[in-house]
């Protein structure tokens, strides 16, 4: 009898245990971080990926790096909970590749575009929607001011106000309907265009999916501070659990 109720207390222990495991697994999070360039490539792209990709080990996501557009398939792209565009330039996309892209935005897509995303596909009007506002200009990298005009989570790891040495983006046709976080102030480095008002960082729906844009990430040294980089992996995660606010 005694052997009988050792036997049944170590079963009970095991389902248990088995139990918790199951409880406490996390689903598996698929990334892909496409650099792909067809004009000005950023000496820091490989820096940056590296940072992505250990921000993704941190949090047990999988990352695939990749600079072939024939990923961007109906197919290929339902595998992916998020899509980031590190310093991609130029058009990098073909005809039935930003179809399989749009629809897998307006679908439910998470995107996050870092600091050349926005110097990307100009001949494609959806896109310029999407992404915010395009590039136009930069003045030399220099140190400015950046004033946070939002508590959102995406910048939960910068002050109020703060200083940081970047490339500084002037933009085009910015979209007026985006939620911006970041903003740049003119007054404090020199060769600004977009006067009082400079958004920085943003984000918006689009259709069942999200973007953010990030203006920052032109140097190598971005990718190290830890305050920027802890402004990543915030935009990675809030877009990652976007389906589960």
């Amino acid at each position: 009898m005694k052997k009988i109720i050792a036997v049944v207390c170590v079963l009970f222990l095991m389902l248990s245990c088995g139990t918790t495991k199951k409880s406490t697994y996390l689903p598996k999070k698929d990334i892909l971080v496409f650099t792909k360039t067809n004009g000005y490539r950023h000496a820091s792209i490989e820096t940056g990926v590296t940072a992505l990709k250990e921000i993704a080990s941190e949090n047990h996501w999988a990352v695939k790096h990749s600079e072939d557009s024939l990923i961007f398939n109906s197919v290929n792209l339902k595998k992916y909970d998020l899509i980031v565009f590190l310093n991609t330039t130029g058009d990098i996309l073909g005809d039935e590749e930003q179809v399989a892209f749009q629809n897998y935005m307006e679908t439910g897509g998470k995107f996050f575009g870092i600091h050349a995303a926005s110097d990307t596909e100009y001949d494609w009007p959806w896109y310029g929607e999407f992404i915010g506002g395009y590039f136009v200009s930069h003045p030399k990298t220099q140190k400015a001011r950046i004033n946070k005009i939002d508590d959102h989570k995406t910048v939960k790891a910068f002050p109020k106000s703060f200083e940081r040495i970047d490339e500084w983006y002037n933009f085009k046709n910015l979209n007026p309907n985006v939620h911006v976080t970041l903003t740049l102030d003119e007054s404090s480095y020199e060769g600004g265009k977009n006067g009082v008002y400079h958004p920085h960082a943003w984000f918006h729906k689009v259709g069942d999916g999200e973007m953010y844009y990030t203006g920052g990430g032109h140097t190598d040294e971005s990718y190290t501070e830890p305050q920027f980089r802890q402004h990543l992996e915030d935009v990675m995660k809030w877009l990652i659990s976007y389906s589960n606010r």
